[in-house]
């Protein structure tokens, strides 16, 4: 745990010392062509305001304080990163692409000499076009900002249907809602918690599957906002499995408060969900990738998980599927190499919004929706129930999933 805490101490000076680039190049940009010194000012002012905003979110997390003066701060720390976050993306663009069209200008000037140099590497040329795109560049951040708060709260129900070699007759038509990555903490309370368990029980699926993630804060701070998933309901129970946020906020008191809700936590191990004669399902769950970082005994495993029982089951019937639950997409080697008919993940929020989907390609195998890993392993990403930081969601909308297995 300490060895974490260190770490962590390392990437946060790390990502802060990056963010203070980002916003000085954002305000560096915007004040091209601005001559009057008070705009000037107020764009710094503005961006040093904003940086200093997410560490300060954080930190009052780290301690009580009101409810209330957390909201405001986390909404407006939250709000203002991901509008500089879209506008960063956006002039980076525009200023890749201006170094672009240099570089094809002094290709074409070199090839043939006689004719004048391209008017686009002119300094004042450059910087004329810097400044009237500036405008542009604002207004069509602001346009995806808006939709995208608007859409971020906007779950739909994706249905998915999975063809499963050898799957029985029985078993033809089996359905797992899965919820992840909710993130029920400073932005998100008990009425979405209610918002989803009503949405996932109006399917009637035959199990519930909570890939990790659900809280972002300890059992103190969340347990009233949580308290709605006691009333999620399916005829094989809920199961559910650690995502990295739970072990930042605390895993072993919220696997207990998880199991009093009625979650089957599974931390490398499986139940056999006797659905039909002849048609028997394992679900097995792996703790977070990274786990171990916190507890060596939480070192995510699939293959122990497909030889250890969790407590409490019993069955000794020969499963014809074989399901895996795991918070984070690269857990797909360890469970195709265990024979893994299908695994069940989510943390990736499907990059949430640009340049997301490109960022989280660097760390997992796959961003999102339903992929065949090698010949026989099938996996699926969901886009999450809820977000992370920013209440914005661009291209990668939030979903309860509908999984259906089918024979082939």
């Amino acid at each position: 745990m300490r060895q974490y805490w260190k770490r962590f101490l390392v990437f946060f000076s790390f990502v802060t010392t990056v963010l203070g680039i980002a916003y000085s190049f954002v305000a560096v940009r915007l004040t091209v062509g601005l001559v009057h010194p008070g705009l000037i000012a107020l764009v710094w002012i503005l961006a040093a305001v904003s940086l200093l905003l997410a560490p300060l979110a954080f930190a009052l997390r780290m301690f009580q304080v009101p409810e209330r003066i957390e909201k405001i701060i986390a909404w407006t720390s939250y709000l203002s990163f991901g509008f500089f976050a879209m506008l960063f993306a956006l002039i980076a663009g525009r200023d890749l692409g201006l170094v672009a069209v240099d570089q094809v200008g002094g290709i074409v000037d070199r090839f043939l000499p006689w004719r004048d140099p391209a008017n686009l590497l002119h300094p004042m040329h450059r910087e004329f076009l810097v400044a009237t795109s500036n405008a542009a560049l604002l207004c069509l951040a602001g346009g995806m900002f808006v939709y995208g708060v608007i859409r971020a709260r906007a779950i739909g129900i994706e249905r998915v249907q999975i063809p499963i070699d050898g799957l029985p007759e029985s078993l033809h038509g089996f359905t797992i809602a899965q919820i992840t990555d909710i993130h029920i903490g400073p932005t998100l309370k008990r009425n979405f918690a209610l918002e989803i368990v009503k949405k996932v029980n109006n399917l009637k699926a035959d199990m519930i599957a909570v890939t990790g993630d659900v809280v972002d804060g300890s059992v103190q701070q969340l347990r009233d906002h949580t308290e709605p998933f006691a009333d999620l309901e399916a005829r094989h129970g809920v199961f559910f499995v650690t995502g990295n946020y739970e072990y930042y906020s605390g895993a072993l008191s919220w696997i207990s408060e998880f199991r009093n809700l009625g979650f089957q936590v599974l931390l490398n191990e499986h139940a056999v969900l006797e659905h039909a004669p002849g048609g028997n399902v394992m679900v097995a769950g792996v703790t977070d990738y990274r786990a171990a970082e916190f507890f060596d005994d939480h070192r995510s495993d699939p293959a122990l998980a497909l030889r250890r029982a969790a407590r409490g089951s019993r069955s000794s019937k020969e499963p014809h599927v074989k399901i895996l639950l795991a918070h984070q997409p690269r857990s797909i080697a360890g469970a195709a190499d265990a024979g893994f008919d299908l695994q069940i993940s989510g943390h990736t929020h499907g990059g949430q919004f640009f340049p997301g989907p490109y960022l989280v390609r660097l760390q997992q195998p796959y961003t999102k929706g339903l992929h065949r890993h090698g010949d026989k392993t099938w996996i699926y990403i969901s886009r999450g129930t809820g977000y992370w930081g920013p209440p914005i969601r661009v291209g990668a909308s939030p979903e309860i999933t509908l999984i259906e297995l089918v024979r082939r």
